[in-house]
């Protein structure tokens, strides 16, 4: 590991000069770019709380992002409940602990907001992000997962 990678990020709330950083990390996740649903995604998060909207950089450069939310009684779902809606970290940069050092600044930024329960969807069958989420504390939940193909 070099010494670049060895320092801490910093983690800061994310903006809109974010989203080429942010569609590159994509691009390198998926292998596709998708520049407009990120365009989409950053103009919800300017409109929401910035508090669990956040990027993680080392020396400068965007390496991770993760973005949330409280809820607003969504769907009858509670204020106190938060979630979590994207995680994202560089390949070059991956199992580093960037992605954990993400969440627990905007568990933290949450809580203070009020949130004591945080949310998020795995597929059943992904075993690497399952794994992570387990070692973040997370277990099954009391909600459903509904789906209807059509």
């Amino acid at each position: 590991m070099s010494d670049k990678s060895s320092s801490s990020p910093v983690v800061r709330t994310m903006v809109p000069s974010d989203l080429y950083p942010i569609v590159e990390i994509d691009i390198k996740v998926l292998g596709k770019p998708r520049p407009e649903y990120w365009e989409m995604k950053l103009e919800l998060v300017e409109k929401r709380s910035p508090i669990s909207s956040l990027v993680a950089e080392l020396d400068g450069k965007v390496v991770g992002f993760i973005i949330g939310g409280a809820s607003r009684w969504e769907y009858g779902v509670p204020e106190n409940i938060g979630w979590i809606d994207t995680i994202g970290v560089d390949p070059d940069f991956q199992r580093k602990g960037i992605a954990k050092i993400l969440f627990a600044e905007m568990a933290k930024n949450l809580k203070k907001g009020g949130v004591d329960t945080i949310y998020t969807f795995v597929k059943r069958r992904d075993w690497k992000l399952l794994k992570f989420f387990n070692s973040l504390g997370f277990q099954e939940g009391d909600m459903i997962n509904l789906e209807l193909d059509i």
